[in-house]
């Protein structure tokens, strides 16, 4: 009775319910419609309430699936989430300039789809996925001087703005600094038509969404009370450290960042591009607000700037440290779940024997 793919479900059944219902995503009537879909029945307290709490374009981004059953609009998603993981690798091992043989895609490509964000991901059916790959598309087009088509990736990649909120700026005030003003009239004219469109099709829709997203974090915390950013999860559920603690670590992220912004922007060393762009992807899931491990996928694209690197000083035994490297980043993947269902079973255990 539980068909899955449940952070798809919310998108596609807000988007289903305005398209063929005529409703507004972000009201109860299409609330409800999402809450029955996963449940079976509206959700009760402490349960995530499965809100549509996406920007609005998004519901033309879901347009296509939004008249076919579920189960099919499902499995075509899950395959074009792969296409995305897939050719955002390949987008970034170009942008890099790297070709490494045969046998090392074949393992990268297996990895990718694998991995444990990855695989979760693919599982839930993220839209975090899709916005990798306008991330990828977006930096591998700055790099091939394809600025029109930069901008538009970019404008695209707002779809999660968590996931966005620090990139664009940054490479929006780049574009400026080097003269590459198309770029930035391309993510200007895209996203504001993104945004004009949706207004003629539902006024409301961004107080509708503001109101959701100041929900998110009450049934989040409700639901999966041990979730957070990095910082606060190592703070406060490891350490204990509170909000003076990671609000003091967010700080100096934040402030780390914006000095690689200086070195690029102001004081011009644009050797220090790429490195900047990996700073800044990093630190904008370090500290978002609230973020997910499924997001933690565009990690993908720092990773293979350092493996491209690795093989670069040493190429015979640079793709062995690239192979160890994954076989060392599958096995920390598998081995957390692993511990925290024995941690669980252990805890059941306990308690029956008590």
């Amino acid at each position: 009775p539980y068909p899955g793919h449940n952070d798809f479900m919310s998108r596609w059944e807000g988007a289903r319910s305005f398209w063929v219902d005529g409703l507004n995503p972000y009201g109860d009537e299409a609330s409800l419609n999402i809450q029955r879909r996963i449940y079976g029945r509206a959700a009760i307290e402490d349960e995530d309430p499965g809100l549509f709490a996406y920007p609005f374009y998004a519901v033309f981004f879901l347009w296509p699936l939004s008249y076919i059953p579920y189960a099919w609009a499902a499995a075509i998603w899950m395959v074009l989430l792969e296409a995305c993981l897939i050719g955002s690798l390949f987008l970034t091992m170009d942008m890099y300039r790297w070709q490494p043989p045969l046998w090392v895609k074949a393992a990268l490509v297996l990895w990718m789809l694998l991995v444990y964000f990855a695989a979760r991901g693919l599982l839930l059916g993220q839209v975090g996925i899709v916005v990798y790959l306008f991330q990828a598309l977006a930096l591998w087009a700055l790099a091939k001087e394809r600025d029109t088509l930069a901008g538009i990736a970019l404008a695209f990649s707002t779809l999660k703005p968590q996931m966005a909120f620090l990139i664009v700026p940054f490479l929006l005030l780049w574009a400026l600094r080097a003269h590459r003003r198309k770029m930035v009239v391309a993510f200007g004219v895209t996203f504001g038509v993104l945004v004009l469109v949706s207004f003629l099709f539902q006024p409301s829709w961004l107080g509708d969404w503001i109101a959701q997203v100041r929900l998110y974090p009450q049934y989040t915390a409700a639901a999966y009370p041990d979730t957070g950013s990095p910082v606060w999860i190592v703070f406060n559920y490891y350490l204990g450290l509170g909000a003076v603690g990671e609000w003091v670590v967010n700080l100096f992220f934040y402030g780390l960042m914006l000095w690689t912004w200086v070195t690029v922007l102001i004081q011009n060393h644009q050797e220090r591009f790429m490195w900047v762009l990996m700073v800044t992807l990093t630190v904008t899931h370090l500290v978002v607000l609230r973020t997910a491990t499924t997001h933690f996928v565009v990690f993908v694209i720092p990773l293979i700037f350092y493996l491209q690197l690795i093989t670069k000083r040493d190429r015979r035994r640079g793709y062995l440290w690239v192979m160890g490297i994954l076989l060392a980043l599958s096995l920390i993947h598998i081995s957390e779940p692993t511990r925290l269902r024995l941690k669980s079973r252990m805890a059941s255990s306990a308690c029956k024997w008590g």
